[in-house]
């Protein structure tokens, strides 16, 4: 069963089933002011390149770029099928992702991930990605980490 990771709109039935299963999933894990979750509408916009990974025709995981318009994206909505996990999905997406960055000619891709999701945290410090201070308009939160890597 091969994986693909392609662009692709986040307005069908399987992201939609991810983006409610990634919410259900924050939500378990922290409380709402700690979810910085972007909705559907948001995802369409064109400043977003969104993939999605198929396991033949399932769709099986997500995530976004985000064009924050400084040089810099952020990663957002990064989530994976529970049924999918250990096909490294998310390797296969971050590889992509980071190479769109490339294109983009993005100085720097950044985050904010929650602190009790070590898969996450472990998947970014592999890609070397470090801890920074809060950006943009988040603010501080002791549930939050914000990480960066920067391109060349």
């Amino acid at each position: 069963m091969p994986v693909t990771i392609s662009v692709e709109s986040p307005r069908q039935a399987g992201v939609i089933r991810l983006l409610e299963a990634s919410n259900a999933y924050a939500a378990s894990l922290y409380p709402a002011d700690s979810n910085h979750l972007l909705d559907l509408e948001t995802l369409e916009k064109p400043n977003v390149t969104f993939f999605v990974a198929r396991r033949d025709e399932d769709i099986v995981g997500c995530c976004a770029l985000v064009n924050s318009g400084d040089m810099t994206g952020e990663i957002k909505r990064m989530f994976v099928d529970p049924d999918a996990r250990g096909l490294k999905i998310s390797k296969r997406i971050m590889d992509q992702l980071v190479l769109r960055g490339l294109e983009m000619r993005l100085r720097a891709i950044r985050l904010e991930t929650g602190i009790y999701q070590p898969e996450a945290i472990r998947l970014y410090r592999s890609y070397g990605f470090r801890e920074i201070g809060p950006f943009g308009s988040y603010k501080a939160d002791p549930l939050s980490l914000f990480m960066e890597k920067e391109l060349t």
